[in-house]
This record gives structure tokens, sequence and C-alpha cells, in this order.
């Protein structure tokens, strides 16, 4: 639970210039206190990793390498997509998609054996990292064991026949309607958590299983292991009242897509942000993210600059942000759909031309680290001079504050951001472009290149 604190009176008499919030009922679920989530996941930084692509050989021993790598770099959840064999049947493209489950006792001989993985999980924790698995439950590849031992599991079409989800012809939907399919999910997770030594799960298309499914298995992985972070992946609140901790920032996500991508003024991102609030339980947490192995890489759609400013914002709001891997070197190799289903492994020697990029990304994780305001401090928008462009506002947590000012525009800005006079004074930079000669946060003179990224904070 989120400590109250009081704030200075400067401040509280500047709420009167903060965004208004946007018009909306409140849902019956925002009413509820979200699940508690332990300090190592409040303050986690969840970096995502395809083991297929994430090295030349594409194994667990290809990950474990790296491990002082991500140390240095600062995040501390590893989420490794799914582990397990895939299918052949139906498969797309050359190798399949990971998220085609064919065996979920198994291990893809691919990536190496259960002893690998094991070692890869105990490396990890020596280094104080936290590892969590993918869990694909909402559907199985067509040659999983399940369709010949179990058919009644799955869903049927009109006819009698297993049929699949949505366009995915690859896979076969599984029916938790039967209630031994949820036994049998349940006692599997609990066997990866009791054998390998997990911190969790990320959960694919979450929101596709019954909520009282999660709810029930959630009390039972906790008796293998109470400290565990589960991840949803879905835009659902009432996920994160018992079962889960964070689920996923999707409208926050598509919102500052827009403004990047389509030209729709900065203010949308604040829009959806208090809309997001309105919807969730208190002191709910949502993962952020602007690039993943779903989307196109965020690289290419925002390019070298703007992708800098998404960035930026994920590791400066509130919630848990998301490091797709190679976002740290400035890799713009493809692993969504078709590449999700080839080898196309990650080049790491782009940092040779992007220098900056490991730069930028090891500043900001140990800024977020290292100050509880951008944690999990609560957040007030502050209104500037051009806000169609440019993102204004503060994180506060006790007396930590940080002001972060972001352009999410090709033009520069030169404007003014509305304060009580007084109320930022003490501002000094921790992250300024404009050094070597960085002057104190002025509201009446911002200044900002294009895509230009600034943080202030309070002197200590």
């Amino acid at each position: 639970m989120r400590r109250v604190h009081r704030l200075p009176i400067a401040l509280v008499l500047s709420l009167a210039l903060v965004l208004p919030a946007v018009a909306q009922q409140q849902t019956a679920v925002s009413k509820q206190q979200a699940r508690p989530a332990a300090d190592w996941i409040r303050s986690g930084i969840v970096y995502e990793i395809y083991p297929r692509q994430f090295s030349e050989a594409g194994t667990f021993k290809g990950v474990e390498t790296r491990l002082d790598d991500l140390d240095k770099l600062g995040v501390n959840i590893l989420w490794l997509m799914p582990i397990h064999p895939i299918g052949e049947v139906k498969k797309k493209g050359t190798i399949g998609s990971p998220y085609a489950v064919r065996d979920y006792y198994g291990i893809n001989p691919a990536y190496g054996t259960a002893a690998d993985l094991k070692s890869l999980v105990r490396a990890a924790h020596q280094r104080r990292m936290k590892v969590i698995i993918d869990m694909v439950l909402n559907h199985t590849a067509w040659d999983n064991t399940l369709t010949k031992q179990h058919p009644e599991w799955y869903k049927k079409d009109a006819q009698g026949n297993i049929t699949y989800p949505y366009d995915w012809s690859d896979v076969a939907g599984l029916d938790y309607r039967q209630p031994g399919l949820r036994v049998y999910m349940t006692e599997m997770m609990k066997y990866w958590i009791r054998e390998f030594d997990l911190d969790g799960f990320r959960c694919d298309v979450a929101g596709e299983v019954p909520t009282d499914f999660w709810e029930n298995a959630r009390v039972e992985l906790e008796k293998v292991k109470p400290d565990i972070f589960m991840l949803a992946e879905t835009n659902k609140p009432e996920l994160l009242v018992k079962a889960f901790e964070a689920d996923y920032g999707w409208p926050l996500f598509h919102a500052m897509s827009k403004v990047l991508n389509e030209g729709a003024p900065a203010t949308l991102i604040t829009e959806v942000w208090q809309t997001e609030k309105l919807k969730f339980p208190r002191n709910a947490l949502e993962l952020h993210m602007y690039d993943n192995h779903d989307e196109k890489r965020g690289i290419s759609r925002f390019g070298e600059r703007g992708v800098l400013a998404a960035a930026g914002f994920v590791l400066t709001t509130d919630g848990i942000p998301l490091i797709y891997n190679g976002n740290e070197a400035g890799d713009s190799t493809e692993s969504g759909a078709p590449a999700l289903f080839e080898k196309m492994p990650i080049f790491w020697k782009f940092v040779e031309r992007r220098p900056e990029f490991p730069k930028f990304f090891t500043h900001m994780i140990a800024l977020r680290k290292s100050r509880p305001a951008l944690q999990q401090g609560e957040t007030q928008w502050l209104k500037n001079s051009a806000m169609d462009s440019v993102l204004t506002y503060v994180r506060r947590a006790g007396n930590d504050e940080i002001l972060v000012t972001i352009n999410f525009s090709n033009r520069p800005f030169r404007g003014t951001v509305q304060a009580q006079p007084g109320a930022y004074t003490e501002l000094t930079p921790v992250l300024d472009e404009k050094a070597p000669k960085p002057a104190a946060f002025s509201p009446a003179s911002l200044e900002l290149t294009a895509w230009g990224v600034r943080i202030f904070s309070r002197s200590k």
C-alpha cells in the first residue's frame, strides 16, 4: 500500500494547474484495493528475453553468458519467453511459434536441458535478479499430447471439431469449463516453481482464461513459493484484485504510439492515463512498454530519437517498465510475426553505431532504481505552453521529487511550464542533454530539443 505524504504548500497550491481528470464514473473494481505487491515487484524493471534470438546460439547458456551485462544495465526481473517444445503440426514459419506449446512439462531441446535452465536461474539469483517464464494456458499446439489424451478439454466448433482462437491457426483453444484441465494446469505451474525455483509467471492472453481459475491457482502456487510475481498479458482490472500483481498497460502503449506515429496530441497520453486510473483497483500496477515481441520494433516505428523519448516516458511513468532484449543496443532486428517463427538473432553490434543507447538506458535505469519517486511515487501532470507535443509531470514520494519533461515531436521546444511562483526553483538536472552547463529548472523558460528528454530533481 502506498504511504500518504503531506505535500509542500507550494505544490498543494499548484494542484489547480494540473490537467483536469477525465470525467468518467469509477467502476466497482476500481473501488477495491489491488493485490499487494512485494517491494521487489513494485520497484522492478522487467527485461523480456526471447532465448531463440537473444544470442547466436539461441540457448539458455547464451542468456547466462550475458547476465553480467544485464546486471550492469540494472534490470532485475528477467522474463523468459516460452521455453517449452514447439508444435510441428500446423506450425507457422520455419521453426514455429514459441506460443504453440507441445509439452507443458518439457523444455525446448534447442534451448538446452533442465540442468541448463536451473543453472541460469541460480546464476540470475546470485546477481539479485528474479526469473519468470511465460505460461501459455489459453491454447496448445495441435500435437500437444493433451489433444489425444483429453480431447474433451478443448473448445469445439458446431461440428464437434477442436477449433482455434481468432486467426491463430497454429494452436488449439482450451475449454476451462473442464475441471480436469484446471487441476492439470495448476499442478503444472506448481511443478515449474518447485523444481526450478522460478519467481513467477508472465501469463499469455490471461484475459481469455477465466478469472476464477487464476484466483484459485494463485492460492495453490503460493503454497509452493509465497513471494512470486504474476504478470497478466491483458488489460483486465478484475485480475489485479486477487490473482495478479500487474497487467499490460496496452491503452497507454497505443496512446503513445498514436502521438509518435500519427501526430495525435500528447494530451492523449494524459487522458488515457487518467482513464486507466478510474478503471483499475487502487494502487494497481501496470506493465508499461514501447516495444515487445508482438509489435514492430520501437526503433523502426519511432526512429532513433523518438524511441528514446518513448523509453524516457516508460522509465519515468508509474507502474513497471519493460525493456525488450536489444533495446539497450538500439537493435532493429524484427521479432514479431512473421519473424516470431524464424531464427533472427539480435544484432548486438548495432551499439557501435548507437553508443548513446546503452548510455541512456543505464543512466535512466540507475536513476529509476535510486529514486522512490520514480518507482511508485504519485504522479502530478503539469500544463505547459505546447501541450500538443510536450509532456511535463512530477513524480513524488515523500520528500523525493522528480520533474520529467519530454518532447514528443520533431520540433525543438522553448516555452513555459505553469506552476506557482517558486514551486520548483530547487529542482536541478539529473538528465540533461544541454550539458555540460545545465541550469536549474525554470518554469518560465524550458528548452527541449526535438524528441528531447530532460529530468530535474529536488536538491538533497
